[in-house]
């Protein structure tokens, strides 16, 4: 007998993945400049140069064995000192090292959230869009996930169907902002009013009720946007964070939960992600890249690409008449498709025009689709008069 879930998610794998997979293998035969790759949120411009410079000084400096060896399963003490005089220097709080665990990315941050926090019936808030891993993160840790449904307009929450769906099972609400997939922003009174919404819920349920941000793309923001930090607006919050997008480095896996001293009885809450990650088998997050992250923490690549990308994107689309809602962050557009059915619109893409996008279905929302621009920049621009010929093709239809 094996695990039948585990199975199910060994083959039904996660559509992003399987259309870069798609993409890769369709390159082969036809040539990678004629498959225009918009799967998957894989930052094509390089690490900025500090990244590297660090990793060779690392090298030449620190003996192999001691750089290459175990750390204290939350990190290294030296690179948590750092990392949290950065986010302290940024956004004026006192997080201490002792609330710092590092991480493999922030897909085990999450995961170590969930399980940590995660009793028996609890449920966990996620507004749509949302990315679609989220479902397996939670269920993961037998926990129930409760979708509220997008708002297709502006892409901002829905603290009305919020409350609505909050109930005494509710441990945390999960927020993505900058959002993945819609590039949505969460303003600051958007943050205090949902702030205010769960202090008032968990005095009523005699529990906390937790905020989970999740904020791989903070740094990637357009037209001065600012992304309120969730700790300063509302105590009993977990940050997870990735440096895959900022510093352009997906594969290297490496990310932290922050819990601040804010949160109640944060010692506890800090074991409980800790002891979490002992389950799932974290042994502790890559150590030369824990040095690395810690040196170049104040770091970014250039990401100026991406504002040309969605300018590029936005202005051509719309002129092509698709409809999308500007982005304030990230590096995904999230229009909408040009049938009812996005799992159709998006395979129609792929086989008659080698256009790879990624349906909307999969993130709660259908009807868009997703198209990531963290790609260069001729890729859009050879893309745009594919993208039309794929709008004809509905219009003739």
């Amino acid at each position: 007998m094996l695990a039948e879930k585990m199975i199910a998610l060994g083959t039904e794998r996660s559509v992003i993945r399987e259309l870069f997979d798609y993409g890769k293998g369709r390159a082969a035969v036809v040539g990678a400049e004629n498959v225009y790759d918009f799967s998957i949120g894989n930052p094509s411009v390089p690490a900025p140069p500090s990244v590297n410079e660090t990793i060779r000084r690392l090298i030449d400096e620190i003996d192999p064995v001691t750089l290459h060896g175990y750390t204290s399963a939350a990190g290294d003490a030296g690179a948590k000192a750092a990392l949290t005089a950065s986010i302290n220097r940024r956004f004026g709080t006192n997080l201490s090292p002792d609330g710092l665990y590092l991480t493999m990315g922030a897909a085990m941050s999450l995961t170590c959230c969930f399980h940590g926090l995660c009793c028996p019936e609890d449920e966990f808030i996620v507004p749509a869009p949302y990315f679609p891993e989220y479902k397996v993160f939670i269920e993961s840790a037998h926990g129930k996930m409760v979708v509220i449904p997008p708002d297709t307009e502006h892409f901002q929450l829905d603290l009305a169907a919020m409350e609505r769906a909050i109930n005494p099972h509710t441990k945390a609400v999960l927020i993505n902002s900058p959002n993945n997939p819609s590039g949505a922003v969460y303003s600051e009174k958007t943050i205090q009013a949902l702030a205010d919404l769960l202090e008032t819920k968990s005095a009523e349920y005699g529990h906390p009720i937790y905020i989970i941000s999740d904020e791989p793309y903070r740094e990637i923001v357009y037209d001065g946007v600012q992304v309120p930090y969730i700790p300063k607006y509302y105590n009993n919050t977990l940050v997870c964070y990735s440096f895959s997008k900022c510093l352009s480095i997906p594969g290297e896996r490496i990310g932290y939960v922050a819990v601040h001293e804010t949160v109640e009885d944060w010692q506890r809450v800090f074991a409980a992600i800790a002891g979490a990650g002992r389950a799932l088998g974290c042994v502790n997050a890559p150590s030369l890249f824990q040095l690395v992250v810690a040196a170049c923490a104040d770091d970014t690549a250039d990401l100026s690409v991406y504002t040309e990308n969605r300018r590029l994107l936005v202005d051509g689309l719309r002129a092509l008449g698709y409809s999308c809602v500007e982005p304030g962050g990230t590096f995904y557009l999230f229009p909408q498709s040009l049938e009812p059915d996005d799992a159709a619109f998006s395979l129609r893409a792929r086989d008659d025009f080698d256009l790879l996008i990624v349906p909307g279905s999969g993130f709660g929302c259908p009807g868009h689709v997703r198209i990531s621009y963290c790609v260069p920049t001729q890729r859009i621009q050879r893309a745009l008069p594919i993208f039309g010929r794929l709008a004809e093709s509905y219009r003739k239809k």
